[in-house]
């Protein structure tokens, strides 16, 4: 089969950054599904992994990366019930396994869903990472409900991404919050206010955009940025007893002693987590990306592609990691078949 990775981790203008070569098709193990990819995504996580897995090194087989993918399934192992042969999928897959980068790929039938009826396969392919980490950050982490919280303010710092686009509109229409986000640019304010943002504030001075907007503090702020770099800033923000998640991680400790005053959570999310560890739970991503299926069919949720590329190619890979890594993207990028 037609595949595309690396050897070693090189700065993305580099011709060998990525190579295309041939890979055995691989064979189902006996929870998993086979499945033709009809279309990917590329996430900032692509990079990161493309930047660090492969420093100093030169890898004997070529890394195949790619978490989202969208395709039908070919074959399924001899104990799999959710699915069958035929049934077009989309996953964001597993950070441990070989990725969506190339024509076939093997995933377990416990974080596939059911692709949305009424969306294109690039339509379809931005969603599976981004709203499976934007639904456990909300749902899983803080247990925010609609029942408890509606009314409540929540802050999305990085509103314009992929994981905030989608998440405004979970936390607008699902949970029923009043969403702030964060933007700094005309396009990617307009942006948020597309996705459901009911203010967008200006991240390069964030208390005193939040402050003008009418907010002395909020209940709920989601880290989609840097931690470290707007931690004092949430630490200021926060209402004593509200909570704080993030997914960006941090190189050096994060000072929780400063949220002890308010009584302040703080969650880590990492989509991976279930996978990763086999959790006990893990058929739940599963059912979150069917109920996020639900949602898209039902009009209630919309897709967060904003660019798409023809061909799942080394040279469209590449243009996809360098437009992700200028930080300077709206939404996300799909590449298709």
């Amino acid at each position: 089969m037609k595949a595309i990775g690396f050897k070693t981790s090189l700065p993305i203008e580099n011709p060998e950054s990525f190579i295309e070569f041939e890979a055995v098709k691989p064979i189902p193990g006996p929870n998993d599904l086979l499945v033709k990819i009809d279309a990917i995504s590329v996430n900032p996580v692509d990079f990161k992994i493309r930047q660090n897995s492969a420093k100093d090194t030169v890898l004997e087989t070529p890394k195949i990366i790619g978490w989202d993918a969208v395709g039908i399934v070919q074959a399924v192992g001899q104990d799999v019930t959710l699915f069958e042969v035929g049934d077009p999928v989309y996953y964001a897959g597993d950070i441990t396994k070989s990725g969506s980068n190339s024509e076939f790929q093997i995933i377990d039938e416990r974080i596939v869903g059911r692709k949305p009826k009424s969306l294109s396969v690039e339509e379809a392919a931005v969603i599976p990472l981004t709203a499976l980490t934007a639904w456990e950050i909300l749902f899983d982490r803080i247990r925010i409900s609609a029942e408890k919280d509606k009314g409540k303010s929540i802050l999305i710092i990085g509103g314009a991404g992929g994981v905030g686009s989608i998440a405004i509109q979970l936390a607008k229409k699902i949970a029923g919050l009043t969403v702030i986000a964060t933007a700094s640019r005309s396009e990617t304010m307009d942006w948020c206010k597309k996705q459901g943002a009911d203010f967008v504030v200006d991240h390069k001075d964030l208390v005193s955009s939040v402050r003008e907007a009418g907010f002395e503090h909020v209940d709920f702020i989601l880290d989609f940025v840097d931690t470290n770099a707007y931690w004092d800033t949430m630490v200021e923000l926060i209402k004593p007893q509200g909570h704080i998640a993030s997914i960006t991680g941090s190189a050096e400790p994060v000072a929780l002693t400063k949220l002890k005053s308010k009584s302040v959570s703080f969650s880590w999310e990492l989509m991976y987590t279930r996978s990763m560890y086999q959790t006990e739970d893990m058929v739940e991503q599963h059912n979150i990306l069917n109920i996020v299926a639900d949602l898209l069919d039902d009009g209630i949720l919309k897709t967060t592609l904003n660019t798409t590329l023809d061909g799942v190619t080394a040279e469209n890979l590449k243009k996809a990691h360098e437009l992700l890594e200028s930080g300077r993207t709206i939404g996300k990028i799909a590449i298709k078949y």
